[in-house]
């Protein structure tokens, strides 16, 4: 499990051997807007296989993050009051969950027809989308049952003496305190708060 420290100096070689990783179907932990979430590419069954036995988790929907609009409008089915409400609030902490178009491997979406959409707002999150153009899984980065986290260690700590662990961390050191983000369903005629 191997641990690369990120900082504004070492972030172009810290995006190269990301994006290596996630072109081999890898899962890495990597730091966010919000908190560490376990990344890897959406769109590759395997990779999202690994991730669910990393997290000790049976098929329950995983959030995926976005580059932008243009790629949410490929991937979930979004009207014109759902874009105005989506370009005040992205990119940010908010998770919008919308009626999903078939275009990513079933195993995401646990029996759903919605998809749990965001873009984040964080500059590493932002350059990898700049040299990887897929959408990426975004959960936190815990167990299944365990609360999610800011703080390094104890992410290393958790995995650390799992049979099935991430690929890669990234090691942004500890985060500045924060929830993950907030899940706002978009499908009814009224907006639903799922996680504040």
């Amino acid at each position: 499990m191997p641990v690369l420290k990120v900082d504004q100096k070492n972030l172009k070689v810290i995006i190269k051997e990301a994006v290596k990783s996630i072109k081999r179907g890898e899962v890495m932990v990597c730091p966010t807007d919000t908190v560490y979430g376990l990344v890897a590419d959406a769109t590759n069954k395997k990779a999202v296989e690994k991730l669910l036995k990393i997290k000790k988790r049976s098929r329950n929907p995983i959030p995926i993050f976005i580059k932008d609009l243009k790629t949410a409008k490929k991937t979930a089915q979004i009207n014109k009051k759902q874009e105005k409400f989506l370009k005040r609030v992205w990119p940010g902490k908010v998770t919008a969950v919308l009626v999903r178009k078939n275009k990513l491997p079933e195993i995401l979406f646990g029996e759903r027809t919605t998809i749990g959409l965001r873009i984040p707002k964080y500059k590493l999150v932002q350059e990898l989308f700049k040299k990887i153009n897929r959408p990426l899984t975004g959960t936190s980065a815990n167990i299944s049952g365990k609360p999610a986290t800011t703080k390094i260690k104890k992410i290393i700590k958790q995995f650390k003496n799992q049979r099935f662990r991430p690929d890669l961390i990234l090691d942004a050191g500890d985060l500045k305190p924060s929830k993950p983000s907030m899940v706002i369903d978009l499908t009814g005629s009224k907006q639903k708060i799922l996680r504040k």
